[in-house]
């Protein structure tokens, strides 16, 4: 038998329950307490990192984290998965609503790796220019999870992450 779009059981190494999850935190208007965060991230399936290629819209979730001022003011739409080897960590819209790679503020670009992160091996953007790790786990076909890690003085805001979605484009 094969699962089709009336089958009612979940995409392979989605939990409904976490599905639901996402939906509330992604709707909720903040501030979310990031022990939420790390509990939805626990109950999500890892996801590899040939399954992240393409281009995918991102948000932040509201934390309080400092980086979600700077990527608001940075106009920030997402990521670019051109190829393991080749990733645009910071894609911007420009005034006239053109999309690019800001390598400047991500210090150049990226590769995508399968790395262990909390005793699970995930896809994980690797910075070319500092000490930051993407790390991502799936929500479904077209939805990840991230928590950047990295160098504490770089990404811990408070001794926090910095929790946020991509949505395929």
């Amino acid at each position: 038998m094969s699962v089709g779009a009336g089958d009612p059981r979940p995409t392979a190494g989605v939990l409904p329950a976490a599905a639901e999850t996402w939906t509330a935190l992604r709707e909720s208007g903040g501030p979310l307490p990031t022990a939420e965060l790390d509990a939805l991230w626990a109950r999500l399936a890892p996801v590899e990192a040939r399954d992240l290629l393409g281009l995918w819209r991102g948000f932040a979730f509201p934390t309080g984290h400092r980086l979600e001022r700077v990527l608001a003011r940075s106009r920030w739409y997402g990521k670019r998965f051109v190829a393991l080897d080749d990733v645009q960590p910071l894609v911007c819209a420009g005034e006239n609503g053109e999309l690019f790679s800001d390598v400047k503020a991500g210090r150049g670009e990226a590769s995508l790796w399968n790395v262990e992160f909390r005793g699970e091996v995930t896809a994980t953007m690797v910075y070319d220019g500092m000490p930051v790790l993407d790390h991502f786990k799936r929500v479904d076909d077209h939805t990840v999870m991230g928590i950047m890690n990295g160098r504490p003085g770089v990404v811990l805001d408070d001794g926090k992450h910095f929790y946020f979605g991509l949505e395929r484009a």
